[in-house]
């Protein structure tokens, strides 16, 4: 069964739509903004490092991206310090009237977790280093619980290996009562590490979680996308992870590329018919998308699951 439509253009974005010189557009944030969409992209520069770019579409297809890259590594303190070499993989999250940006902030420190936050797409402003190093993945609920932010995120570690956490904050800033909540299979598609993808979304059965998780091969790891579900009032409790992936690497630009074999997201985008447009980074090379239908990756969760923990 096919539970997600590839779009039939892909890929959406690439290099070469970008006005400034950039090697790769990848693992974007996509959200809808007075009406419009807004992607946040991950480039790769010429020497390796990476940036954040900003497009803008009518329709979550065609894209347009605007001169200037949207946010490069902080040159002043106190974040310089910790996003001197890149920034990457954003999500995006509307709370309480602003769009809370998280990104990954690599330096000879490890990977930390910055949050930034903007109202309009043309300012931002950093708020805070939300971990310590290494994290990476940090994805924000959408709605308080209990009066309290909550995020999902992965520790970049072996220890507990690669799994998905659960933290709270009054704030944003101070972050803490972490629980680990899914942890990789062994011998399963996920089963060297997971990390969760796109902001959760609120279904009448619980939360949509769309996560990514990796194999290893003899040819190398292979990303590919899975879905969890999260119960409504307490998103600690898992109510089923789908025990098949719902996407693989399978379009040559998805195979080959930057870092073969891989469907990465950071975006989730739903529809009012009941659809979910899904964003996802091909072989950290391009920019894919594609539609499924949200109840059908609920019932996956709840008929076709396998246990949360091993």
């Amino acid at each position: 069964m096919t539970l997600i439509k590839r779009y039939s253009g892909n890929p959406i974005l690439t290099k070469h739509d970008v006005p400034y010189p950039v090697a790769t557009v990848h693992n974007a944030a996509v959200v809808k903004y007075n009406g419009k969409y807004i992607m946040v992209f991950r480039s790769h520069l010429h020497n390796g490092r990476s940036i954040l770019g900003i497009a803008d579409s009518e329709n979550g297809i065609d894209f347009k991206v605007r001169k200037k890259p949207f946010m490069t590594p902080e040159d002043k303190s106190p974040y310089h310090e910790y996003e001197s070499w890149s920034i990457e993989d954003p999500r995006i999250t509307l709370i309480d009237g602003e769009y809370l940006i998280t990104y990954s902030a690599y330096s000879p420190h490890g990977i930390r977790i910055g949050l930034a936050k903007t109202r309009d797409f043309e300012t931002v402003e950093r708020f805070s280093m939300i971990t310590e190093a290494d994290y990476r993945n940090v994805v924000i609920f959408p709605e308080k619980f209990n009066g309290l932010y909550a995020r999902l995120d992965r520790p970049h570690s072996e220890i507990s290996p690669w799994s998905i956490w659960i933290s709270y904050s009054p704030d944003l800033r101070f972050w803490g009562e972490s629980k680990r909540i899914m942890d990789p299979v062994p011998y399963h598609w996920d089963q060297m590490k997971i990390g969760p993808g796109a902001p959760p979304i609120q279904t009448e059965k619980g939360w949509l979680s769309i996560y990514h998780g990796v194999f290893p091969t003899m040819d190398g790891s292979v990303y590919r996308l899975g879905v969890a579900l999260h119960d409504l009032k307490d998103p600690s409790k898992i109510i089923g992870v789908g025990d098949d992936w719902i996407l693989q690497p399978e379009d040559p630009w998805e195979v080959t590329g930057y870092v073969h074999n891989v469907v990465f997201t950071c975006a989730a985008v739903p529809d009012e018919d009941g659809t979910v447009r899904i964003y996802w980074g091909g072989a950290d090379t391009v920019m894919c998308t594609g539609t499924a239908r949200l109840d059908e990756l609920v019932e996956m969760c709840l008929t076709k699951k396998r246990k949360a923990r091993n």
